[in-house]
């Protein structure tokens, strides 16, 4: 079946079978790597993309049914730079696997505003970055560095 994508700003038409995952589509039909997939039931979030600005784990989303602009880790570079800085200074990413995931996550968090009015910063960070699932930093670095790119550590 024929299918119409808005990724990164681009409009794409794509034969694909109609239950192949948008996590498949994006790496092995479009070529963005970015989006990583491990689990393949949704428990990890290194697939993690926007889907109209909303952050999902792209290995349960069939290709077919999405209407709305996705957005990859490869869109974000400059938008989640300061992200992607706090990331490194912080040692937030280890083996780098979940990383494009947590990055996509939190640049969803930072976009919705929450963190600047919220009186419990790292409680509101662990809670909506808990879809993603980190084997090496232990957590801390990570909401370290989400506070940093929100200015409030």
């Amino acid at each position: 079946m024929i299918v119409s994508l808005r990724v990164n700003g681009q409009d794409v038409e794509l034969d694909v079978e109609p239950d192949v995952t948008l996590s498949r589509v994006l790496r092995e039909r479009m070529g963005l790597t970015g989006t990583k997939e491990s689990c393949s039931r949704g428990e990890c979030g290194a697939c993690t993309v926007l889907i109209g600005g909303r952050a999902v784990v792209s290995c349960l989303v069939l290709a077919a049914r999405v209407r709305e602009e996705i957005t990859t880790i490869e869109a974000l570079a400059d938008e989640a730079l300061p992200l992607r800085k706090a990331f490194s200074e912080h040692g937030a990413f280890q083996c780098g696997f979940c990383t494009s995931g947590q990055i996509v996550r939190a640049t969803a968090l930072l976009r919705s505003g929450v963190l600047r009015e919220c009186a419990d910063p790292e409680c509101t960070i662990r809670k909506e970055m808990s879809g993603n699932i980190c084997r090496c930093t232990g957590y801390a670095p990570i909401v370290d560095a989400v506070l940093q790119a929100a200015g409030r550590s």
